[in-house]
């Protein structure tokens, strides 16, 4: 019975289809571009998503404008000592060829400064992303709940 049940999700997980938010810019493909809600008067939020390089040459996340916020940076979260810290990454974020980068909580992430508004959930916010190579590029950030996760929504993941 086990071994059915194994091959039954492994059908539907093959037969998911693909990510409904792919968007192909130049030879970056970018999947479900997502943001946590923020409370009233936070001074930051964060953005999410999935970018896969398809080209053979190597591509950087560098920066990105949005009408809610003063500035937008590329930010890295990592545990350094035994304690969780986050930075900017100067240099942006590299997407080498062939390869993806996940941006999700606890990780890479964009990070919204200086809000000027809160992101509230159910909304669908325009933030315009900078590429080095690929150049600027317009998405939609859906705003889900403050406590979303990253997992709460790969149920159409194609991996």
């Amino acid at each position: 019975m086990l071994n059915v049940l194994i091959l039954i999700a492994a059908a539907v997980i093959i037969a998911a289809p693909a990510w409904a938010e792919d968007i192909a810019h130049g030879e970056l493909v970018i999947t479900e571009p997502w943001s946590r809600a923020t409370p009233a008067g936070a001074g930051v939020g964060a953005g999410y998503m999935l970018i896969r390089n398809e080209g053979e040459t190597a591509d950087r996340l560098v920066g990105g404008t949005a009408p809610f916020a003063g500035r937008i940076e590329i930010h890295e979260m990592a545990m350094t000592d035994g304690v969780m810290r986050m930075r900017a990454l100067d240099d942006g974020l590299e997407i080498a060829p062939g390869e993806s980068v996940t941006l999700e909580p606890g990780g890479y992430h964009v990070m919204f400064m200086e809000l000027v508004e809160p992101l509230v959930e159910g909304e669908a916010r325009a933030v315009t992303l900078e590429f080095a190579e690929a150049g600027p590029l317009e998405l939609i950030f859906d705003v889900r709940s403050i406590a979303a996760r990253a997992e709460d929504h790969r149920s159409h993941s194609a991996n």
